[in-house]
């Protein structure tokens, strides 16, 4: 019998109580996989070295006047600059959401020309018709939308003065490629003239302001110059280069990734705990097996490779079955956020770490227990009761 064959025995000798602890390493280990794997999506949108936006020193969701941008864009160091709206809008049902933006069209394909690869016609029609709207290819095969279309998009944050409804109605002039990092995922255009003359309130505002700088060594410059410029006014401003508004973005959402991260952080501390007491645990029930091991020639070292390998076996079966389910988990979530135009898959990344993770775990877990094997005397383990 080899000592892999004596693990796997050992490890299932009360089978109850390893399925319990293979399922709560499991929870733990879905848990950091599919978290690792969202963050990865989040931040794997490409980014220029000379784009930036400013935004209210608040948040994104506090709008700046108009006025903000106008004055933004003559601010010395920036080539061209645009404005964006955050429309809050869905497809027929409030679970069918889509991140429509309101923008300036010419402004918003200069500043992302690099993403906004499409036909000029269509381009065309979508600076001169009013009602115009855009969308990813991804998201109108998903809907079913052909270009011609008229698509009612509801909005659960602002309400159509014309029909005091919260839809609006956009004839659908085109679609544009999102490869893979594309700055315009699930980004749906419409048009910022037409939405502000429409809202019943937050009229003359933005949102943000994003823009080129005419070179990345002036970066810090411009952007000083332009918080500079409105600091101590109603409505001051904070200018960060585009990667750090991005995550800042994603983290408006309640610092999420720091919720989970701290969940994750102590669902591991409590699988450290369980199943270090229970391997310990379990090593004092074999106190004589072990005695009887050494007494027949098995080596001290070789006592603590099997009770440390009993506990690696253990981790790496349940991050195993972990990872598994972080699969079917993310493919769940893609299901519904493919409407607006996301999917997110299991990383090769998130698989990496959480095996390193799960090797780690079964390290320190073993680690006490094995050492307390190896340093046993035969006569106290045929001498204990």
């Amino acid at each position: 019998m080899n000592d892999m064959m004596l693990m796997r025995k050992n490890l299932f000798r009360k089978p109850v109580r390893t399925i319990l602890l293979i399922i709560t390493i499991m929870i733990g280990f879905a848990i950091l996989a599919a978290t690792l794997s969202f963050n990865r999506a989040a931040s794997t949108f490409n980014t220029l070295p000379t784009r930036m936006v400013t935004l209210s020193k608040i948040n994104f969701t506090e709008a700046l006047p108009i006025a903000h941008y106008d004055r933004i864009a003559r601010t010395e160091g920036v080539a061209v600059a645009t404005h964006m709206n955050w429309f809050g809008g869905y497809y027929r049902e409030q679970q069918n959401f889509l991140t429509v933006f309101a923008v300036d069209p010419e402004t918003y394909f200069q500043v992302y020309a690099e993403d906004l690869q499409m036909e000029a016609a269509q381009r065309d029609a979508f600076f001169q018709e009013r009602t115009a709207m855009l969308v990813p290819d991804q998201l109108a095969e998903h809907w079913g939308w052909r270009v011609g279309q008229r698509i009612p998009i509801k909005s659960n944050i602002f309400t159509n003065a014309t029909t005091g409804e919260s839809t609006w109605e956009f004839l659908l002039v085109g679609t544009f490629p999102t490869p893979q990092g594309s700055s315009q995922i699930g980004a749906v255009l419409i048009h910022y003239d037409y939405f502000n003359e429409t809202i019943t309130f937050g009229r003359d505002h933005i949102g943000w302001v994003p823009f080129l700088t005419t070179s990345a060594t002036v970066n810090d410059q411009v952007a000083n110059a332009i918080d500079d410029r409105f600091a101590n006014s109603a409505d001051e401003t904070s200018t960060q280069g585009e990667a750090a508004f991005n995550e800042s973005f994603v983290a408006q959402r309640g610092n999420m990734a720091l919720v989970i991260s701290l969940v994750v952080g102590a669902a591991f501390i409590a699988i450290l705990l369980i199943v270090g007491t229970t391997m310990t645990l379990a090593v004092r029930e074999r106190t004589r097996e072990v005695g009887v091991m050494k007494t027949v020639g098995f080596s001290s070292m070789r006592v603590l490779r099997i009770v440390l390998g009993e506990s690696l076996l253990l981790s790496l079966l349940g991050a195993s079955l972990g990872i598994l389910a972080a699969a079917g988990i993310l493919a769940a979530m893609s299901r519904f956020t493919a409407g607006a135009g996301f999917t997110i898959s299991l990383t090769a990344q998130a698989i990496i770490w959480s095996v390193l993770v799960a090797f780690a775990l079964g390290a320190i877990t073993g680690l006490a227990p094995a050492l307390s094997a190896y340093r046993m005397r035969i006569i106290d383990a045929l001498g204990r009761r």
